[in-house]
């Protein structure tokens, strides 16, 4: 059996070094990759506009009632019956890339009646665990307020919304939250906080399966090679390696209204340099407040296109934005306020990468606020690299950041996790650049990226299994319009 599994894991490795490079040859896309993401930025902005402009037109008194200019907000709090006869209202609500997330839409209404999770491999009916795992839309409630203590990470199927409103709900403990190769999930008004490394166990992924986890990073929200996922109004803080990570050909997502605090690296966007499929990944970042004791990474971006939109970036030690494999950087109404720190000034961050190469990156501001001396870099072709500074800040321009963020975060409820830490990030953990981090290396692990690191790296290729990948490869050379959907399969 060991002999198998060897077998096994080294094809795999062999493989999704091969796919990875096939990619960039045969032009692939990912699933619900958007041809025009440009499209998608100016459809955003006109939600914006619209939202805030029938704010204009209304009166004092309806405006304290009901719209903010928020649009996802806007969408679905102004209907007084949200909750009892309308709750699933929120999946039409999502803009830009990951618009179209329908999580458990459709699907019947699952009330989680019960905060334990004694065993991963075999979950007791009413709680979130045997929820997450079911294989049919599921809109997920809760029956009261509580904390959710996880003993391994929660590894959720597709189809499914985790919908917090109307009670404050804490997930917390080991692995927290892993979405893995699914789509259409949804996690709404969630507090995700004190989130450890775990594994090594057997856990329910399905009804019918269940399998052995490698070791975690410790990540608040895990996202590996899954697309249509939408994360809105939840606070992060205090996990050991990301708050939200997205990697291996994750795409079509969606990051908004949240509030983020207390953490070294906050968000990691693509596996690494080398990994071609990343290429397609598509993110928006909209409305979130990037609140005190956060160091850099939010985001860190690898390849991909990636829309940072209206945001309050109030603290950060090293830089907010940073990136390295010329991914696209578009900036635009954020506000950054820089900190005292003469030597963090700066709103970016090119890692690793010399001058000469990224001075083609596209990375673009516009309409950014810069407070208390922040400036950002603009890169490309059609732009100046010339800093952009600015030397005061407009009233109308600040206030409209504070009306589109104010209610980041869990709505009703604090926004951090409920225990104090004096350091950013997890009290002993992994933060800081440690070369442990799972998903922030460049050593190329796919193996152990999908199904944990806590077993052996890849072997080196013997003439059984060469044969049979060389086998392979012809096959789907001749194939090669079926190459990303058989990598998935694989998967």
């Amino acid at each position: 059996m060991l002999l198998i599994t060897s077998i096994f894991s080294a094809c795999l490795c062999l493989l999704l070094s091969f796919f990875s490079i096939a990619m960039a040859s045969h032009n692939l896309t990912l699933p619900h990759q958007h041809p025009d993401p440009e499209a998608v930025v100016q459809h955003v902005q006109r939600m914006v506009n619209a939202s805030l402009s029938r704010r204009q037109t209304l009166s004092i008194q309806q405006k304290d009632q009901c719209l903010t200019g928020n649009p996802i907000d806007d969408c679905w709090r102004c209907d007084p019956n949200w909750a009892t006869t309308n709750r699933q209202r929120l999946a039409d609500c999502t803009i830009g890339f990951g618009q179209g997330a329908l999580g458990g839409k459709g699907g019947q209404i699952y009330v989680v009646t019960d905060s334990s999770d004694h065993d991963p491999a075999n979950p007791t009916p009413g709680t979130l665990r045997y929820a997450v795992i079911q294989e049919e839309p599921l809109w997920i409630v809760f029956t009261s307020n509580m904390v959710i203590k996880l003993k391994h990470e929660l590894i959720i199927n597709s189809y499914k919304t985790i919908d917090g409103r109307g009670a404050n709900v804490y997930i917390t403990g080991n692995g927290c939250l892993t979405l893995q190769y699914v789509s259409h999930v949804i996690i709404h008004n969630i507090h995700i906080h004190h989130c450890t490394p775990s594994g090594n166990t057997m856990i329910a992924s399905s009804p019918t399966h269940v399998g052995f986890r490698g070791k975690s990073d410790g990540d608040g929200i895990s996202i590996t090679g899954s697309q249509k996922i939408w994360i809105d109004h939840c606070s992060l803080s205090y996990c050991t390696d990301g708050l939200i990570d997205a990697i291996l050909g994750s795409t079509a997502i969606t990051i908004s209204n949240s509030y983020f605090s207390h953490h070294d690296e906050v968000m990691l966007l693509g596996h690494n340099d080398n990994y071609q499929l990343d290429t397609g990944m598509q993110i928006t970042i909209a409305f979130n407040h990037f609140g005190e004791a956060l160091v850099q990474r939010m985001p860190r971006c690898r390849r991909g296109y990636i829309h940072v939109v209206n945001n309050d970036f109030t603290a950060w030690e090293m830089y907010a934005i940073g990136g390295s494999a010329n991914p696209t950087i578009n900036s635009q109404g954020n506000r950054y306020t820089a900190p005292p720190n003469d030597n963090a000034k700066e709103v970016t961050k090119r890692v690793d990468t010399d001058e000469r190469e990224w001075t083609g990156w596209n990375w673009r501001t516009e309409g950014d606020i810069m407070v208390n001396g922040a400036f950002f870099v603009p890169s490309g072709l059609s732009l100046s690299t010339q800093y952009a500074r600015a030397s005061s800040v407009e009233p109308k321009s600040a206030a409209l950041i504070e009306q589109l963020t104010m209610n980041s975060g869990v709505l009703g409820g604090p926004r951090e996790g409920s225990e104090s830490v004096s350091n950013p990030g997890f009290s002993g953990g992994g933060t800081g650049g440690s070369s442990t981090s799972r998903s922030g290396g460049d050593d190329g692990d796919y193996f152990g990226m999908i199904f944990g690191n806590g077993g052996p790296p890849c072997p080196p290729p013997s003439s059984i299994f060469l044969s049979f990948l060389i086998i392979l490869i012809l096959y789907v050379s001749t194939n090669h319009g079926s190459l990303l959907s058989l990598q998935l399969l694989l998967l």
